[in-house]
């Protein structure tokens, strides 16, 4: 190369870098892209998305050739180097060290990292642009690293690794989860909180989302004729649970819309009452919300009793309550569901003990424990496995709390104390 301009060295010396940061950055690039904004663009026709997808499909082949590219491209450098300066310094060993640092040097900062480090910042617009010069490099070059395939290939079968393609993987709920929790740039927060909600279904069961049996709005068939319709022209539900005696002794649902009939016919009585009761529909405490929002649709109902496995009545669930549960609350609350939780001025919060626990992780922002009682008056006598007196205090899953009013061995009211983030952040 005695006859080469030193400048011409220089240039080839800066092409090849140029060219050894390409394939760093496409390799980078192509690995990185989010593929499934792949699919999304190649399903507009964009040519880039699907030639992209094309190379990733076969990807032993993609990086065969960018691997064999940059492998060769960065011996060519080293060469070149050691070339240079033997013409200008001769055969000198400490210049030759010297030398060799200085190529390393220049590989890593100029045709490895930096090139790599932009290829993971814009795995998209390098994938795509890259693809266009990728595409005719594997038709024209993987066919002459068959050789270094085949003792690739035999390397992994010695190893017991498997050469297939591996199936695409596939994202778990948590994944989605995170996912949909993230896009919020892209997507409103109230769709976020409905897609969020949806992932939950398969999490909760009907027990998390009843009417318990002691707030269940219903009627005593053998009630006075003068009370039957003092509390059927004051009800606030459309469809009540219907008994006799007492709630455990079930006769079935009683619609209102039917009973304006009879009392336009004036025929109003308890036999004639009877008459209209359709029959209940149970459902075992541990139905998950998902599958019975598909009962519901398969046997056109919109109500269900549920039961434990003794078959005692434990509480009520209507179709309403599980759409609630994926969009939220409706504009009208039932007089049992009625109050507001949020915190006051000074940090805490009046609530009843019947509280869903649920509902107050959600409003208050709190990480109670969800795997055992639905309730805040049932997580309390749990924890302190007694019935607590007004005026003590405690600690559950760091939110401090204390007992304000119970009644009938029931706490009735507890006052919430705001926990700090931190304390949260450690019971979470």
């Amino acid at each position: 190369m005695d006859n080469i301009p030193l400048l011409a060295l220089l240039a080839a010396l800066v092409f090849l870098l140029v060219l050894s940061a390409f394939f760093a950055m496409a390799e980078t690039g192509m690995m990185a892209i989010n593929r499934y904004r792949l699919r999304a663009l190649e399903r507009t026709g964009h040519r880039g998305a699907r030639i992209a997808s094309d190379l990733l499909r076969e990807t032993h082949k993609l990086l065969s050739v960018l691997l064999a590219g940059n492998t060769l491209v960065n011996a060519a450098i080293t060469m070149l180097v050691g070339v240079m300066t033997i013409d200008l310094f001769g055969q000198d060993r400490v210049v030759l060290g010297v030398a060799t640092l200085v190529v390393a040097f220049l590989i890593l900062v100029f045709a490895e990292i930096t090139p790599k480090v932009i290829g993971a910042r814009y795995p998209e617009q390098v994938a795509l642009a890259a693809s266009y010069v990728l595409k005719p490099l594997v038709k024209g070059f993987v066919w002459t690293l068959w050789i270094a395939d085949l003792f690739v290939r035999c390397l992994l079968w010695v190893l017991r690794i498997p050469t297939e393609e591996s199936a695409p993987q596939r994202l778990s709920i948590e994944e989605l989860r995170i996912l949909v929790l993230e896009s919020g740039q892209f997507m409103p927060k109230k769709h976020q909180s409905i897609l969020v909600n949806l992932f939950d279904l398969e999490a909760i069961t009907i027990e998390d989302v009843m009417t318990p049996r002691a707030q269940i709005e219903a009627v005593d068939l053998e009630a006075s004729v003068e009370s039957l319709l003092t509390q059927l022209t004051t009800a606030y539900h459309t469809r009540l649970v219907a008994y006799r005696g007492e709630l455990g002794n079930l006769a079935g649902i009683l619609h209102l819309r039917k009973v304006m009939h009879l009392l336009r016919a004036e025929e109003f009585d308890r036999k004639a009452l009877a008459g209209l009761l359709a029959e209940p529909y149970f459902v075992p405490t541990g139905t998950p919300v998902f599958a019975q929002l598909q009962y519901f649709q398969e046997n056109r109902q919109r109500i269900a009793l549920v039961v434990d496995e003794y078959g005692e009545l434990q509480g009520l669930v209507t179709l309403e309550d599980i759409i609630e549960e994926i969009i939220g609350e409706f504009t009208t609350t039932t007089p049992v569901k009625s109050q507001v939780y949020a915190w006051d001025k000074d940090g805490s919060a009046l609530v009843e003990g019947s509280s869903v626990l649920r509902e107050l992780n959600r409003k208050l922002g709190l990480a109670l424990p969800l795997d055992g009682p639905k309730t805040l008056n049932g997580l309390i006598l749990e924890h302190l496995r007694d019935i607590p007196d007004a005026g003590v205090a405690l600690k559950i899953a760091e939110v401090p709390m204390e007992i304000v009013q119970t009644q009938d061995r029931v706490v009735k009211t507890v006052r919430l104390f705001r926990p700090r983030a931190s304390d949260l952040a450690r019971a979470a």
